[in-house]
């Protein structure tokens, strides 16, 4: 049998996400979760397709020893790593800078850049490094991959990823609009023009990736072209726990009136704001229960992501100048049907307007929202990372090896 599996690795500073997918019909064999890594208390959640959940706690010293143990448990399906079917592992990385625009086959190079991009990747770009270092361990015959969150953003032109500040230092320091979710958007763009069944050269989407963290992308022919978050995640809409845009001078203030540090506001604005910074919650649901309630901080909350949202459909419609469709997707996009109706409300003009029955319809496939009659589609398209991860993995090793 032919080598046509990929096992797709997440990995943050405390937690492995992988999936082992068979790349011949695009299926998922096993999904896991290894959390609390370096704690007594570590907890390995592992399901095989087709099975029950299968669950350990105990200590799990480091990401070696995490991976030793997916190892282990995906053994026990017969889809162990040391298996001759596996033909690559495929890395999420963070941040790739300019330089990495494809998926990549690492080597020592490769390492050595992404390293070089932990400044502007603090929290994420060290625990991928982790990941991948660990898996050569383990398997140094294996095609390691890193797919790169930043790569789908690299064909903004430079008139939207620069930002107006002295050329000279931006370009020392690194300074500049990379954008985030490049994965996502990448594979909903591309699902949204097959839903409308056209080819992703023809069309213009507007992909509005809502999570915890979120961010919108305008896709023009497949290409993108402008997107909201930058230098780091933090820039664009509102979010679960994020500011998104807002006046840089506010950061000084903090400083010279608040007496603030550089690293206090660095939580504030990360970890404090967005939604939870306004109302004490980050869970859509909750915020639109308390809504229903008739609570007014949450409905402030709601008002204020709302308001945000529909500003950057605006932004990116003029932006496109035509505009095919909006595809909203993540936790929030593709579940809160009261966003979706609110985000478009008032855009009739725009040719943009929901059916509020087909908006309350919940289900796992892409489907339209919109009323036959609308002149730009309005898409629930569920977003799959670890599906376009080992797509774009699959699709580098087999062209460089030659695998059927």
């Amino acid at each position: 049998m032919s080598s046509s599996r990929v096992l797709v690795l997440n990995s943050g500073s405390s937690s492995v996400k992988y999936q082992l997918l068979d790349m011949r019909d695009s299926s998922r064999l096993a999904v896991g979760l290894v959390e609390r890594i370096g704690e007594e208390t570590s907890r390995l959640k592992h399901t095989p397709t087709g099975a029950e959940a299968r669950e350990w706690t105990g200590p799990i010293a480091d990401h070696e020893a995490a991976l030793k143990a997916v190892s282990a448990e995906l053994a026990k399906d017969g889809l162990g790593l040391d298996s001759s079917e596996l033909a690559a592992i495929g890395h999420r990385v963070v941040h790739g800078g300019k330089h990495f625009t494809e998926p990549t086959v690492v080597d020592d190079a490769v390492l050595a850049e992404i390293e070089r991009l932990i400044p502007v990747a603090p929290l994420h770009n060290p625990a991928n490094l982790t990941g991948i270092r660990t898996a050569q361990a383990l398997r140094p015959d294996l095609p390691q991959v890193a797919v790169f969150d930043t790569a789908f953003h690299t064909t903004m032109p430079e008139s939207a990823a620069r930002y107006a500040i002295d050329v000279q230092t931006a370009d020392e320091h690194r300074i500049r609009r990379y954008g985030f979710h490049g994965t996502s958007h990448a594979y909903v763009s591309r699902a949204t023009a097959q839903l409308l069944g056209r080819a992703p050269e023809d069309v213009n989407v507007i992909v509005l990736h809502l999570g915890n963290g979120a961010s919108a992308s305008a896709v023009r022919g497949g290409r993108c072209v402008d997107t909201s978050m930058g230098l780091t995640p933090l820039e664009g809409l509102v979010m679960g726990t994020r500011s998104g845009d807002m006046d840089p001078a506010v950061i000084f203030h903090l400083m010279r009136v608040g007496g603030m540090s550089a690293d206090e506001i660095d939580t504030l604005l990360n970890k404090k704001s967005g939604l939870i910074g306004l109302c004490g919650d980050n869970d859509m649901r909750e915020i639109r229960r308390r809504v229903d309630e008739g609570d007014e901080q949450a409905q402030l909350a709601f008002d204020i992501y709302i308001h945000r949202l529909k500003k950057y459909i605006g932004a990116y419609y003029a932006v496109l100048g035509r505009v095919d469709a909006i595809a909203f997707t993540a936790g929030v996009g593709e579940n809160a049907a009261p966003v979706r109706e609110a985000a478009v409300a008032g855009l009739q003009e725009l040719g943009l307007a929901v059916d509020s029955e087909l908006n309350a319809v919940r289900g796992d496939a892409p489907r339209l929202i919109s009323p036959e009659s609308a002149r730009v589609a309005v898409a629930v398209v569920p977003t799959d990372e670890e599906l376009e991860i080992a797509t774009q993995t699959y699709a580098l090793v087999k062209g460089s090896q030659n695998l059927t």
